[in-house]
């Protein structure tokens, strides 16, 4: 895809394509975490409104990460799709500044596990790339161990694995369609190294986390704007 692709792809429709994405997903419910919880967790406001930057911004990034790259792959290896829509109102990105991403050999030992058991909730057989969201959220174990509870029982019934495989499918319409914004270009060499690293980010880490995110985001509903 060349430059002028990839612009018109950014800065077009594919926002309002996953503005689409986010609003499709069905999340299973979840119970909110409540002021007292998060206290209790040892989290303070300061805490909750860096943990929230991060959950919205990744909210961001992912759907819009998901259907552009998805629309790569679809571009040059097209498939028929049911017709879809993006979205109007497409937020604009946050204008937040994220603190560091930790190195993983940063973080103590139990930490690591942790982050390690989550990457794989909700993935059927590609858990060796770490999401970097949880690695982010590794400054707050505290909420780790929170969301790991509130995980552990969609994990155990199959709603995980089934909110990934929605997702797919989500990417799959919406990447096709998005695809059909971009222009033809010359093929470069390294071609089917680059679509096989697409596929693989689009249906196993990203695929996974848009879905687990927005999951996520919701036990901090309530808490929102206290």
């Amino acid at each position: 895809m060349d430059v002028v692709s990839r612009k018109t792809a950014l800065l077009g429709p594919a926002p309002g394509y996953a503005e689409a994405v986010r609003r499709a997903i069905d999340l299973p419910a979840v119970p909110s975490f409540s002021s007292d919880e998060l206290a209790a967790a040892g989290l303070s406001n300061d805490d909750l409104a860096k943990i929230r930057s991060i959950l919205d911004s990744y909210h961001h990034t992912n759907a819009l990460a998901l259907v552009v790259l998805s629309a790569l792959v679809m571009h040059y290896e097209p498939t028929q799709q049911d017709a879809v829509s993006p979205s109007d109102g497409a937020p604009r990105p946050l204008a937040v500044k994220l603190p560091e991403l930790p190195p993983m050999q940063s973080l103590k030992p139990e930490v690591v596990h942790l982050i390690e058991e989550l990457n794989g909730f909700g993935e059927d057989t590609d858990k060796s790339l770490i999401a970097s969201m949880y690695r982010h959220l590794g400054y707050w174990p505290t909420y780790l161990s929170l969301v790991r509870t509130m995980l552990v029982p969609l994990e155990t019934d199959g709603q995980l694995h089934a909110l990934t495989r929605s997702t797919r499918a989500l990417t799959r319409t919406h990447g096709r369609a998005l695809a059909q914004h971009l222009r033809p270009s010359t093929l470069p060499d390294t071609l089917p190294q680059a679509l096989a690293a697409c596929r693989r980010f689009v249906d196993h880490p990203i695929s996974r986390m848009t879905g687990i995110c927005s999951l996520i985001r919701t036990g901090l509903d309530s808490t929102r704007d206290t």
